[in-house]
């Protein structure tokens, strides 16, 4: 008797955008194929599939514990938002070499449909960074008697949309600062600034209007700028590991002592970048 053997295994998802990407929210539902390949015919327990979300967050931190002893000190925590599961094809027990029960499938392409639906509650955004990650995946297994398990595992992303046109983020954010130079026993005057933008929520490929007054009673020449950054926070066991990077800047003249500058709505465009996470218990961004 030839057996036959297993050509490939591979998932595709139904997508719901004309960019043919994977691509959900809270209460959607997921849908698509595994798709089998065989040269022969097989005899199988089961294709299952197994999907996933969660939240994960690792960083280590090194420990002096004295006497010239140190430790690493590992920090993990994780967050599930979905755990689901189904049978395609067989029966439940894959642990045995049993015959009994076996289902045959004939060589060539076959097609099993699944699908299922993401909770309701708000989930995180699909998320990649230093310490942690959000992801969420769909793992298909074939199990066969007396062959390891064929595995393949495929992400597809969860996008959480946050409504920027609430109250609180179309209130304008306004603030000023004063910083006094010091050098030696010489204290040279204040370097003043006032800033405003319209408002707190924005999305990437907006561009922020930035009205501002810089005045420069010190005695040195200084240069204005303004930055955009991202804040991760990670959070494990009492404890927070923060990351902060730079998204995107834009700097103005250089301003001679005794001289002010204003800007009257000087543009600072958002680049890409990955959304806000405010729904999620051990990572913020």
């Amino acid at each position: 008797m030839v057996l036959g053997k297993v050509k490939s295994l591979t998932i595709s998802f139904d997508c719901l955008n004309d960019s043919n990407v994977p691509v959900y929210s809270s209460g959607d539902t997921v849908s698509g194929r595994v798709n089998l390949e065989v040269t022969g015919e097989i005899r199988v327990k089961s294709l299952k599939i197994h999907a996933r979300g969660q939240a994960k967050v690792r960083w280590t931190e090194s420990r002096n514990a004295g006497s010239n002893t140190a430790y690493t000190q590992n920090y993990t925590e994780e967050v599930e938002y979905f755990n689901h599961k189904d049978i395609l094809v067989g029966h439940e027990r894959d642990d045995d070499n049993s015959e009994e029960g076996l289902h045959t499938i004939q060589s060539g392409r076959h097609e099993y449909a699944f699908s299922f639906e993401l909770p309701q509650t708000p989930l995180a955004t699909s998320f990649e960074g230093r310490h942690g990650s959000v992801r969420y995946w769909v793992k298909a297994e074939l199990h066969r008697p007396w062959f390891l398990p064929v595995k393949l595992k495929k992400e597809f992303t969860v996008f959480e949309h946050i409504d920027i046109n609430t109250p609180s983020l179309l209130s304008p954010q306004a603030g000023t600062k004063e910083k006094t130079l010091c050098c030696w026993f010489c204290t040279s005057g204040p370097i003043s600034l006032s800033a405003k933008i319209e408002r707190k929520g924005y999305t990437p490929g907006e561009s922020i209007q930035i009205f501002a007054e810089i005045e420069n009673c010190s005695s040195r020449v200084v240069v204005p700028k303004a930055a955009i950054y991202q804040t991760q926070a990670f959070y494990a066991k009492g404890k927070m590991k923060e990351v902060k990077q730079l998204v995107a800047n834009l700097r103005g003249d250089s301003l001679s002592s005794g001289k002010t500058e204003t800007w009257n709505g000087k543009k600072l465009k958002i680049p890409p970048v990955s959304p806000s996470i405010l729904d999620c218990s051990i990572i913020r961004v």
